[in-house]
């Protein structure tokens, strides 16, 4: 990860793999537990190579029962990502003028990964 400062958005490396629909028993066989589970229910818009998720998040009531959930904001939450190659850092300035545009109905900003744990 690279989260400087200087630069107008969070940079991560993103591996893309494919998994059978049996990941979570697998998961579960080398030990691992879940620890929660939500829905997100909302829209995906696309704008080049950007992509603009607006949701809400809703906590599952009954675990493995996604019909019965209750939402843990009235806020909805705005996510704008790239997936770019590396180097390009003038996509980071496109995501930051694309924010400017949002502005007044939203408070875009970088989330440091390291805050939340």
């Amino acid at each position: 990860e690279i989260g400087d400062k200087n630069r107008h958005a969070l940079v991560r490396n993103c591996v893309d793999i494919a998994t059978s629909d049996n990941l979570t028993d697998f998961l579960v066989e080398m030990g691992f537990r879940m620890d929660h589970e939500f829905v997100a229910k909302g829209h995906v818009f696309r704008k080049g190579i950007m992509k603009i998720m607006v949701y809400k998040i809703f906590r599952i009531l009954m675990p493995g029962n996604t019909e019965s959930i209750e939402p843990l904001s009235l806020s909805y939450l705005v996510e704008l990502s790239v997936v770019a190659p590396a180097g390009q850092d003038v996509v980071s300035d496109d995501m930051r003028n694309f924010a400017e545009q949002l502005k007044p109905l939203v408070h875009l900003e970088k989330i440091d990964p390291k805050r939340l744990m």
